[in-house]
């Protein structure tokens, strides 16, 4: 059996899981099969799964961070949590059809070349109504919505100039590309956002 010091642990994840989870389940009811890019530690995927038995959850990430995601999901057993697959925007899609997907924490890491290709792509995977949620740090008009978020996005530009917190406007106008229209934008902890988006939620003409 695995023990908890063996896996990866997100201390945020536990502070930030449970309000998700309150959007999640109303936003996620009508859904069946959901993927999540970029699980990350699994926390999520295992506190999401155990919360929300009808959907069945598919967690996702590069290959270097699967065997920490199967570490959390081997350990919680749950039977709607299949294995995590390999899943690099830069590296190709994989073959699945869902009509959820998830995301927390992943926009502001990718790169911008990487972000536009995620929204292009969706497509490829989702069913014609899908639901998409994503959640982390935004700016709107291009400004940052408090001090801790302007520090955190000077610690993302020192670690890797690609990074950085990515603008609402932008990313709302990549989903709205990708057919996909924007349903709330809810306040989270700590300065974060989750944006929630139909595909095809409206007629959009562009105009």
């Amino acid at each position: 059996m695995t023990h908890s010091h063996d896996k990866p642990n997100s201390p945020a994840s536990k502070r930030n899981r449970d309000p998700i989870l309150a959007v999640l389940r109303r936003f996620f009811a009508d859904r069946q099969h959901v993927l999540e890019i970029g699980s990350g530690t699994g926390q999520h995927a295992v506190h999401f799964a155990a919360h929300l038995p009808a959907l069945i959850w598919q967690a996702s990430d590069r290959v270097e961070n699967l065997p920490g995601i199967r570490a959390w999901l081997d350990e919680a057993a749950l039977p709607n949590t299949p294995a995590p697959i390999e899943f690099d925007v830069a590296s190709g899609w994989p073959a699945l059809r869902v009509d959820a997907l998830f995301s927390v924490n992943t926009l502001h890491i990718m790169r911008w070349t990487e972000v536009q290709a995620l929204f292009a792509g969706l497509h490829k995977i989702t069913t014609h109504d899908a639901k998409l949620a994503i959640y982390g740090p935004f700016n709107y008009a291009g400004a940052y919505t408090s001090a801790s978020n302007a520090a955190f996005d000077a610690s993302l530009k020192a670690r890797a100039p690609h990074m950085g917190i990515r603008d609402f406007a932008e990313i709302d106008g990549l989903a709205a590309g990708a057919g996909f229209l924007l349903c709330d934008d809810f306040e989270m902890p700590a300065n974060n956002r989750l944006l929630t988006w139909q595909r095809g939620a409206r007629d959009h003409t562009g105009g």
